[in-house]
């Protein structure tokens, strides 16, 4: 086993979540958990959707939704699934179905969902390059189940961003590409950190690699930070896109000009 000793991560700048804090992790969410709103909150990662100002879901792309989550772990079968969104869907009361026909428990239904709500939450309310929207009135087809108040969403935000951060301060393994490092011999590692390392080729995500083993995205993210303290992932370098072909052609005695010309001739040739 190797033992890799990093540096105190910097401060984690945040906003301050305390009781009385002006704006939270996001201002938005806190004015409508305020108004006691329902609807849906669009934002770049995601949607959390509301009802009297607490949170009843949440989807984002980079996290594996409940369908992938049962199916995988042998929870429900596709087609029970597949009866319920179809049977119950337009009702809004998928959940509801599955526990009142016997599919699964409501504890064990609640349990999940939860999971997966907080889950989708972390990413939906990480930093964002676009504005937020809301649609008023607007309802998820699973529909609720056990509402969770906004404070509570952002408290388990802001602790699973700091988590992440002690582990491992460069978040470029949360999205980026992600590589082995090349070293002459890996030491050993979890078997949980085992299975994640063995879907990393230089193409996967994240996402990618949370979806195929079928778990739940943050707890991948946690395996791939450390597993970059360690030495072991890396994120992949993005390609450098090629000059436009007025460039290739230029006449030019510059060896790299001419490099990239042939490069893209062998390429077009393909």
């Amino acid at each position: 086993m190797t033992t890799v000793r990093t540096p105190p991560p910097p401060r984690l700048p945040i906003r301050d979540t305390a009781p009385g804090a002006a704006g939270g992790v996001s201002p938005m969410l806190g004015r409508l958990a305020d108004e006691r709103a329902t609807g849906v909150l669009i934002r770049e990662r995601g949607t959390l959707y509301l009802a009297d100002g607490e949170v009843v879901h949440a989807e984002s792309p980079a996290t594996p939704g409940l369908d992938v989550l049962f199916s995988v772990h042998g929870v429900l079968a596709p087609e029970v699934w597949r009866e319920a969104v179809a049977t119950a869907g337009a009702r809004r009361r998928v959940g509801r179905f599955l526990i009142d026909s016997g599919r699964i428990a409501e504890g064990a239904l609640e349990l999940c969902h939860l999971g997966s709500l907080y889950d989708a939450a972390y990413f939906v309310l990480g930093p964002s390059s676009t504005p937020s929207r809301f649609r008023y009135g607007a309802a998820h087809w699973f529909g609720p189940l056990r509402p969770v108040p906004v404070a509570a969403v952002e408290r388990e935000t802001v602790r699973r961003r700091e988590l992440l951060h002690r582990i491992w301060p460069d978040p470029a393994t949360d999205t980026a590409p992600l590589r082995r490092a090349p070293l002459a011999a890996e030491p050993t590692v979890p078997l949980r950190q085992e299975a994640v390392l063995g879907r990393v080729d230089g193409v996967r995500t994240a996402a990618d690699v949370s979806l195929a083993l079928g778990r739940p995205a943050f707890h991948t993210l946690v395996d791939l930070r450390r597993l970059a303290a360690a030495g072991l992932v890396t994120a992949a370098p993005v390609p450098q896109p090629l000059p436009p072909p007025s460039v290739l052609t230029q006449t030019s005695a510059d060896p790299d000009v001419a490099l990239l010309r042939r490069l893209r001739d062998a390429l077009e040739a393909l």
